[in-house]
């Protein structure tokens, strides 16, 4: 008779009683070059992240040079005094690095990542970038024709398109903010060398800069490898720039931007509300994650699952520039599309469904499932040292304590579902919207007047 095989079963794992998790809380110091330094140590994360903020604003941009900011930023990893385009790229990628750099309303922001072994090295060309960044006419032209390349793209993509009309809606045609962020055909195309370098000398130095460091620092001497490489870097003293008044008008309205032919429209509605220093922004956050922030929103609810006119629509509040005195200022806005034969009836059921809000309010279980997908994701969202950094430097551009985030989530899980509902009303109050549709007009404009909700005009797609 054959003896049958047994098996020894391991005990089944269990899991560990939970910790509780708060936002990193960064360490500050000061370099000698006043070069404001935060770091952050997180044990484990062999990728470094180093986030450099430079008081750059786009309003600094001088007049008819829109875009000079962004082609500066794309020229600081285009060669420096000790190396070529090609060999500081080389230089790079031999210590695992990538740097990246943009620049937006409150500034220009360069992002480096690399092993935390390979870290001395990749702060030193970091360094070079920021000390002396060759700026070579033929990289600046490069930059350039790549940039007026980019253009024609993005004035095709409906998304794009969309943004670009409601900034010119919403701000006075003498603000910075109604213009496009890395600048038009025409004030690009005159961008050279000398225009790079001149606002480069004017508006970078580390006295008015900020570095953030986030990563596993076991056995690195942070103190003596910044100040052998960012420590280096000189410049003049300098107050930072005032930041001026956000300016901009939500009378209720509709553009449409022509597109014969369209088979969808592109919507975004918008205004103008408070930055994150009003104590209104977590229940903001928390009625605007309710309304537009994922599957299970009111807005995805009706017109995605009932009604089947989009694959999506989501609400969300975007800082465009802060500041302490409460002068900031954010962009409220929805944004999604829908089939061109049901944009007439996508729009009524979607001021429908702000009356209905207005009206009823929140449900306390909505209010419960925003809280926990806010707050109960946050230790997956910041997993990484990039996500820690880029929030850091994010606290930072925006002129908020360094402990925000952490404050943030207590506060969330603290707003109730009152609280939420008149914040997220008084966001998107149906008479006051700037509506954009990016379609064919020839379609959609009927219906869309006959809804009621603004003057509708028409502008050609360029």
């Amino acid at each position: 008779m054959t003896e049958l095989a047994t098996m020894d079963f391991h005990p089944q794992p269990q899991a560990g009683e939970a910790r509780p998790w708060a936002f990193p809380a960064p360490e500050r110091t000061t370099l000698g070059n006043g070069l404001t330094v935060l770091r952050c140590h997180r044990p484990g994360q062999q990728i470094v992240a180093v986030e450099v903020l430079l008081d750059a604003p786009l309003e600094a941009e001088p007049a008819g040079l829109d875009g000079v900011a962004t082609i500066t930023a794309r020229a600081f990893s285009e060669g420096t005094d000790k190396h070529s385009a090609e060999e500081f790229a080389a230089e790079l990628e031999r210590c695992g690095a990538t740097l990246d750099a943009y620049a937006d309303h409150p500034g220009i922001r360069l992002s480096l990542e690399v092993p935390a072994s390979r870290l001395a090295k990749a702060l030193g060309l970091l360094a070079d970038a920021l000390r002396a960044p060759a700026f070579a006419d033929s990289e600046i032209e490069r930059l350039v024709r790549n940039r007026l390349d980019e253009i024609p793209h993005e004035l095709a993509n409906p998304s794009r398109r969309a943004a670009k009309e409601l900034s010119k809606e919403l701000f006075p045609a003498t603000s910075r903010m109604s213009r496009p962020r890395q600048g038009s055909e025409e004030t690009v195309a005159v961008i050279d060398s000398a225009a790079v370098r001149a606002f480069y000398e004017k508006h970078v130095r580390p006295a008015t800069a900020t570095t953030v460091v986030v990563g596993d620092l076991t056995g690195t001497d942070l103190d003596e490898l910044l100040g052998d490489t960012l420590g280096a870097w000189t410049g003049s003293a300098a107050q930072p720039r005032p930041v001026p008044p956000v300016v901009a008008d939500d009378t209720g309205r509709v553009v449409i931007v022509d597109r014969p032919g369209a088979v969808q429209t592109q919507l975004l509605i918008g205004r103008v509300g408070a930055d994150r220093h009003d104590r209104v922004w977590a229940a903001q956050v928390l009625g605007a994650y309710c309304l537009g922030g994922t599957l299970t929103s009111r807005l995805d609810r009706v017109l995605r699952e009932e009604k089947g006119y989009t694959y999506g629509v989501r609400s969300f509040a975007q800082v465009l520039r802060s500041a302490p005195d409460g002068t900031g200022a954010s962009l409220l806005a929805i944004s999604g599309s829908v089939d061109t034969p049901n944009t007439g009836p996508a729009l009524q059921d979607l001021w429908t469904v702000l009356r209905t809000l207005a009206a009823e309010g929140l449900t306390d279980a909505e209010r419960d499932v925003a809280v926990q997908n806010l707050v109960g994701v946050a230790p997956l969202k910041y997993e990484t040292a990039a996500a820690v950094a880029g929030t850091l430097a994010d606290q930072v551009e925006q002129h908020l304590p360094d402990d925000y985030q952490a404050e943030l989530y207590r506060r969330l899980a603290a707003t109730g579902t009152v609280e939420a509902t008149a914040a997220v009303v008084n966001a998107f109050p149906v008479d006051r919207l700037v509506t954009v549709l990016v379609g064919d007009a020839a379609k959609i404009k009927e219906p869309v007047e006959a809804l009621g909700i603004g003057e509708v005009a028409v502008v050609a797609a360029e």
